[in-house]
């Protein structure tokens, strides 16, 4: 077998798991009352479940700003609490429930200030 052979192999078997990783996760945070990530509307009120993947402190407009990339399987959301320097609990690997409305910012897709709940 070559190397090409090999190496689409590894890269066929570690797409599937990736995406038996996010069917999983989708399953996960499913629940009465929420969205998913990929399928929420922009501009309304949603409730979605998912793991934070990130968390920086990222100023926006000479203002502190704690931004965190949540995802649910179907796909990411960025949040962006202002004026926060850190939040307790907030932290990669955490699962949340958060709520709010999302708008857009250069092309991606943000809920400033969130509600959130942290989940066991």
């Amino acid at each position: 077998m070559t190397d090409r052979g090999r190496l689409r192999r590894s890269l066929s078997r570690w797409a599937s798991s990736s995406d038996q990783d996010a069917r999983d996760l989708q399953k996960t945070y499913a629940g009465p009352g929420t969205n998913t990530i990929g399928g929420a509307p922009d501009r309304e009120q949603v409730r979605l479940r998912g793991t934070l993947r990130t968390v920086t402190l990222r100023p926006r407009g000479g203002v502190p700003a704690l931004e965190a990339e949540l995802y649910d399987g179907s796909g990411v959301l960025t949040l962006v609490w202002l004026g926060r320097r850190r939040i307790a609990g907030i932290a990669p690997g955490r699962s949340i429930q958060v709520q709010g409305r999302i708008g857009r910012h250069d092309g991606v897709r943000v809920l400033y200030n969130p509600r959130y709940e942290l989940m066991p």
